[in-house]
């Protein structure tokens, strides 16, 4: 398979719609891939698209025809398209190491080790920002004043701009630090603030991180003042740097995201009381004797089987055979 001939990519938005039908038609007929990218943003669309699927069905494509969807979580995918296929999801793990190895380990090895030594540490600190902004939206509002969508596209795009403005500036040996922070903070993932008091936490926090200290190894944890410590590593092999976040990064701190100590408390706090209110969900409707003295399940399964021995009276009330026998003549004695 050809992915330049027979795979065909369409990112859904207003007037494409007449171009992904084109293409399923021209797919369901000839065995072609198609990827609609962003399918949330057309609802109205999907039911289309439901309703075509259908149709597909019935006349029977070809057998190397496939369909892959990509969205954002929403509630209005109709459940008939939902049901027709393999359904996976790529989110973040928890945990600012676990995110900043998913984000480094991104990059592919080889491509890693031929980049020059400054593109290195820029890539490995633009790592960390990634990590932090992903991992800073569980403090709630403390972290952010809206939860925003940011992604590991977000990260891939910064990384090529990253490569093509060093690249285009590699003949005046100077690091092009005012473009590469606000390309990074106002338009690849400043593209998706639209709060200004975050928009000047991105902007301040890059501010902090990008500069010229960076490549001397400068501590990444702003405001720390030495009570935190993740010097960003002079440049040096794939692995080594995967080791380094293994075995020097801090144990989880706010301050890792510019955020005081007692950031911790409230989130700890909420996120134990969504953990129990989790554990009351579960638990049967009725469980829990009330404060009024209602019963538990348990107990009144045990009031029921009491209640129903007490009412049979199984044992007094059991038919006395022999006086029922000596009420009977010879002739009326039978088995039944």
């Amino acid at each position: 398979m050809d992915p330049h001939k027979h795979l065909h990519t369409i990112a859904l938005g207003q007037g494409q719609d007449v171009v992904a039908n084109a293409k399923l038609d021209m797919a369901h007929k000839e065995g072609h891939w198609v990827m609609l990218q962003n399918v949330h943003l057309m609802p109205d669309f999907l039911l289309d698209l439901e309703k075509k699927l259908a149709a597909f069905a019935l006349e029977g494509s070809d057998p190397s025809f496939r369909l892959f969807l990509t969205s954002d979580p929403c509630e209005y995918i109709p459940i008939g398209l939902l049901e027709r296929s393999i359904k996976l999801t790529n989110e973040p793990p928890a945990g600012l190491k676990a995110n900043l190895l998913r984000a480094f380990t991104f990059f592919i090895r080889e491509e890693f080790e031929d980049k020059d030594p400054k593109v290195k540490t820029i890539l490995f600190s633009l790592c960390y920002f990634h990590s932090m902004m992903l991992e800073r939206r569980k403090f709630g509002a403390k972290g952010f004043n809206m939860q925003y969508p940011f992604s590991i596209g977000d990260l891939r795009d910064s990384a090529i701009v990253l490569q093509n403005y060093l690249d285009s500036n590699a003949g005046s040996g100077k690091i092009p630090w005012d473009d590469l922070r606000y390309i990074f903070g106002e338009i690849m993932y400043g593209g998706h603030i639209v709060d200004d008091l975050d928009r000047v936490f991105a902007k301040g926090f890059l501010f902090n991180l990008m500069n010229d200290t960076l490549l001397d190894e400068a501590n990444m944890f702003p405001f720390a003042e030495g009570k935190a410590v993740f010097k960003c590593p002079a440049a040096t092999t794939y692995e080594k740097y995967i080791e380094y976040i293994e075995t020097e990064l801090p144990p989880e701190t706010p301050m890792a995201f510019g955020m005081h100590p007692n950031a911790e408390i409230d989130f700890r706090t909420t996120q134990c009381d969504a953990l129990f209110k989790m554990l009351v969900e579960l638990q049967p409707k009725d469980s829990g004797a009330s404060k009024e003295g209602g019963d538990t399940v348990q107990s009144k399964v045990a009031e029921f089987m009491s209640r129903v021995a007490d009412e049979a009276q199984l044992e007094q009330n059991k038919p006395n055979v022999e006086d029922i026998l000596s009420k009977l003549s010879e002739e009326d004695r039978k088995p039944y």
